[in-house]
């Protein structure tokens, strides 16, 4: 835990925070004698404190922005894919306790999972400091690494793109398909798959379905343009 806060540079003064932050729910159903609590309620709490610090950012980082652009630059801050490169790079997955078929699964490297932990720990930060903690480190992890053209590429309609890529051939049928979701119900994570004339070409997930079906539409263009 001690090198994990070196990465946050910050030191809990309750540890049991952190600890909680990096139980998967897979970890705590199999130790139930244990009273083990899983990370998914500090998840809960992490992504209300990231949106708020979020939100305060962009008001003060673009004065002249209306509602709507704000609204759609804190979500691609905050989409699950920004809070999965965060965690691979605290190597978040390497902390965490994960049940015996989640780590068979390869779970320690699974978008979703270590997404939800990255919430996690921005919560425990905010239980155990307050918001002024919260908020540098989500600012020194997340914020003020900020480059415009990320957010850009990440608000890009590549359901649009995709679409405008088939249809420069004839009779080209395009189908989103909801395969699966995961997690608990306030904090859903869905995969959709694309298919192009009846054939998957692309797949990916999202906190939404929309976000889900731009995540599938992205991996198809990268496919059909490589």
């Amino acid at each position: 835990m001690e090198e994990l806060e070196k990465k946050l540079n910050y030191t809990f003064r309750n540890a049991a925070l952190l600890e909680e932050a990096l139980c998967h729910s897979s970890y705590a159903n199999e130790h139930r004698a244990a009273h083990l609590s899983s990370n998914e309620r500090l998840e809960f709490l992490g992504d209300s404190v990231l949106g708020f610090v979020a939100a305060e950012f962009l008001f003060v980082q673009h004065p002249d922005l209306p509602e709507g652009d704000l609204t759609r630059i804190r979500a691609a801050l905050v989409c699950e894919q920004s809070l999965y490169e965060v965690a691979r790079k605290l190597n978040l997955g390497s902390y965490l306790k994960l049940g015996r078929g989640e780590e068979a699964g390869g779970g320690r490297n699974r978008t979703s999972i270590l997404a939800d932990a990255t919430e996690a720990v921005f919560a425990a930060v905010y239980l155990d400091g307050g918001i002024g903690a919260a908020s540098a480190l989500i600012h020194r992890v997340l914020l003020d690494a900020e480059k415009e053209e990320v957010v850009e590429e990440r608000r890009r309609d590549y359901k649009t793109a995709l679409q405008e890529l088939v249809q420069r051939q004839a009779d080209q049928v395009l189908v989103y398909r909801m395969v699966g979701e995961e997690g608990p119900d306030h904090a859903k994570t869905f995969v959709v798959e694309v298919l192009l004339n009846g054939t998957a070409i692309g797949d990916g997930s999202g906190r939404s379905k929309k976000e889900a079906e731009q995540s599938a539409a992205r991996s198809a263009l990268e496919r059909l343009s490589g």
